[in-house]
């Protein structure tokens, strides 16, 4: 895979990934929406869209799954009415937002070329992302980052433990996937920034 690079002539940013790449980006962002969305509220047909729009009966407790609690972190820790109004107002939009950012990844890779299921060998999916859409790309790849370290439980400072596990350790296969996409995360950046 290349760095995400800014075009020269059209300043669109660009990625190449391999099939195999491009398959575990999708997959990452699959179970992130996924995630995102079994804890939320049911939407539900009988409401006015008005109503709807207006509607804050969103959660007011912390989410029990500890990626989501690091997702969506309590507001107010010293102070539970406070937190708890501001989870109601403020969780379902930025479950809705995260969900739509990881999936615009699915998308985008998608429409660059991406199969629903992989079966082809050395395919290459060339990514060309606006502005907009890589801005929201890298939201959604602080996510994926912020939930593989909750799971792994990455700490900082912590590099020598990853380094010291055989090859063979799972956990060492998950660490070089949330190593990947910190490595998306930075080149992406950089191409915005230049």
């Amino acid at each position: 895979m290349s760095a995400f690079q800014r075009h020269r002539r059209s300043k669109l940013i660009i990625a190449n990934f391999t099939g195999f790449e491009a398959d575990l980006l999708r997959s990452l962002a699959g179970q992130l929406v996924e995630l995102l969305r079994n804890e939320a509220a049911e939407p539900r047909d009988d409401v006015d869209p008005f109503e709807a729009m207006m509607d804050f009966s969103g959660p007011t407790q912390e989410p029990e799954d500890p990626v989501l609690a690091r997702l969506f972190p309590t507001a107010y820790p010293h102070d539970e009415e406070a937190a708890a109004e501001f989870r109601r107002f403020t969780e379902g939009t930025l479950r809705d937002g995260k969900a739509a950012a990881a999936i615009a990844i699915i998308d985008g890779l998608e429409e660059a070329g991406l199969p629903k299921e992989l079966t082809e060998e050395g395919l290459m999916i060339d990514v060309e992302l606006d502005q907009p859409t890589a801005e929201t790309w890298m939201r959604s790849f602080t996510d994926l980052r912020l939930a593989l370290a909750t799971r792994l439980g990455v700490e900082e400072g912590d590099e020598a433990y990853w380094h010291s596990l055989s090859d063979e350790d799972p956990r060492t296969q998950a660490h070089d996937i949330y190593e990947w996409v910190g490595y998306l995360q930075e080149t992406l950046v950089g191409a915005l920034t230049s």
